[in-house]
């Protein structure tokens, strides 16, 4: 299998690391193993012909020229973690070219993986425009608002979507890399994992911080301060519009579009962070937390909790269920 990793300037160097060093232990294995898998052939491929990571390290690109069509992109994450240092970089030349380059190997026939912020640059080509893709969690409402067209879910952690594949934040790297391994052979997938100590996660909810998200737009941010003076209380979005001195549908629509859910699915995430932080640091009961956090019984915050965390349910204190 032929594969490109794609390079530019102040690229993040754990997300680099972790699909060379996947691939190139998934080909230790299976030769070590004698495994019937074909090997990766991977070549890390700039728009530029000096690239440095984001800590300055010197990448070994080769030039786009010299390499022929592959059968897979990859297109690890930039450095830039925060929304404002990243919408100036996706602003630059170099990620244009980028986005114009990818956009010339999906005309040829690669199909295109993208992690984490890496995501952005692949969203830049409009190739996602239609398609399921997920990033890196905190910088969803960002993704949302530049690329509305594109069915975002920053819950998955990895999402295909046709011949496009994305992936969740920083760790997201990892799974992307096994997931292409996976696609040669789950065997050897499920082989490198082990000797990387890798345990795959299937949603980013666990790690996600509801208040990063509000910080995105004035009135989310003070609906959430609200929400979280109240969440013992039942939530009333009539209540609340009044007390956020706006109508409903326009409370409604400005949080749909910045977090891509409804105000009781956010005060859902609410109750449930706040459920869990009590879960792992105080000794009170299931029921005892459940009224905390606006529950009539413990039962609905279990069932709660497993379908918003699903197995990061088991990371919980066993004594609380």
């Amino acid at each position: 299998m032929k594969l490109v990793v794609l390079a530019i300037d102040g690229i993040f160097d754990t997300g680099l690391a972790a699909v060379l060093d996947t691939l190139a232990t998934a080909n230790e294995l299976a030769e070590l193993q004698e495994m019937p898998s074909p090997r990766f052939d991977f070549h890390i491929v700039g728009v530029r012909k000096r690239v440095r990571t984001s800590l300055g390290l010197r990448v070994p690109v080769e030039d786009i020229s010299c390499v022929r069509q592959p059968d897979w992109v990859v297109v690890p994450a930039l450095g830039t973690k925060m929304a404002g240092p990243l919408q100036e970089a996706l602003g630059r030349r170099e990620a244009q070219d980028a986005a114009e380059q990818l956009r010339r190997w999906h005309s040829g026939g690669a199909r295109i993986g993208a992690a984490c912020i890496g995501t952005f640059l692949l969203a830049e080509s409009g190739l996602l425009d239609g398609h399921d893709a997920t990033t890196a969690w905190w910088l969803g409402p960002l993704f949302r608002q530049r690329y509305p067209e594109v069915r975002l879910d920053e819950t998955r952690m990895l999402a295909p979507s046709g011949d496009l594949i994305t992936a969740g934040a920083a760790m997201g790297h990892l799974e992307l890399a096994l997931w292409l391994v996976g696609q040669a052979s789950p065997a050897l997938a499920d082989m490198t994992a082990r000797y990387l100590l890798v345990d795959t996660r299937p949603s980013q909810a666990p790690y996600m911080i509801p208040v990063h998200l509000a910080q995105a737009d004035p009135l989310v941010q003070r609906f959430e301060r609200w929400v979280r003076d109240r969440l013992h209380e039942g939530f009333s979005l009539d209540t609340a519009a009044e007390a956020m001195h706006t109508s409903k549908r326009t409370l409604q629509r400005r949080i749909e579009a910045v977090l891509g859910k409804s105000p009781l699915s956010y005060v859902q995430d609410l109750r449930v962070e706040r459920a869990v932080h009590l879960l792992r640091t105080s000794q009170q009961d299931i029921e005892t937390i459940a009224a905390e956090v606006g529950y009539s019984d413990g039962v609905t915050l279990r069932t709660l909790l497993r379908r918003r965390l699903g197995r990061g349910v088991r990371d919980l204190r066993q004594s609380k269920g």
